[in-house]
């Protein structure tokens, strides 16, 4: 499974990269205002560290918007990947960009399998499922992410299924299990799987032991 970090911050992108773990980057909209940057400087940069796709948003509301957008997004580095809008005029656009423009698409805000069928069926590259904010309205997010899997393997598809908006090392494992192609991970999160008190507490008795090892 690839990990993909979630965010705009640039010094977080380079310090995960440094880990040698990062496969790419996604952003949004929110991420990059956080930032109080121009858009295509965070991009820009955030592309020059990591060489794997790095998905920016593009957020016209019409299709022939979303491709004059898209273009214009995708020449800023060769590593873009846009992200378009689980809409009907998202779907247009991805068509187009993905067959006439050569650029690839991360369709996003995914949140039913019909419309991961959807989305695969318009030949976008990426597939792109919210995870927590199904979780927030009662929905069970893993289910989509195992069903979004069987239509890729029932139909052969060969969009990446991303499981976004990481909020606990459970989604993480959930979608493990379901062989998701793609996971995206806020920087802490990221950081906490490295982690576990057993881990501490072993390395911390060793230290304590060595030090009566004779020298």
């Amino acid at each position: 499974m690839k990990i993909f970090l979630d965010t705009g911050d640039v010094e977080a992108v380079r310090t995960a990269y440094d880990t040698g773990l990062i496969d790419g980057v996604t952003t949004n909209p929110s991420h990059i205002a956080r930032t109080k940057r121009r858009f295509g400087d965070v991009v820009e940069e955030i592309c020059s560290i990591v060489p794997g796709p790095v998905s920016a948003e593009a957020v016209a509301e019409t299709a022939d918007g979303l491709v004059e957008e898209a273009v214009r997004i995708a020449s800023l580095a060769p590593n873009i990947v846009v992200k378009i809008p689980m809409t009907v005029e998202g779907l247009k656009a991805t068509a187009v960009l993905e067959n006439a423009k050569n650029v690839k698409t991360n369709v996003t805000m995914i949140f039913s399998s019909t419309q991961s069928l959807l989305a695969m069926k318009a030949g976008a590259s990426f597939v792109s499922i919210v995870l927590s904010r199904l979780d927030a309205v009662a929905n069970e997010s893993h289910i989509l992410v195992e069903d979004t899997v069987t239509i890729k393997k029932n139909y052969g598809f060969d969009s990446e299924i991303i499981a976004g908006s990481m909020k606990t090392q459970n989604h993480i494992l959930a979608c493990l299990r379901a062989g998701v192609d793609i996971v995206t991970l806020n920087p802490d999160l990221f950081f906490q799987m490295f982690k576990h008190p057993l881990t501490a507490e072993g390395l911390a008795q060793f230290s304590e032991d060595y030090k009566s090892v004779p020298k």
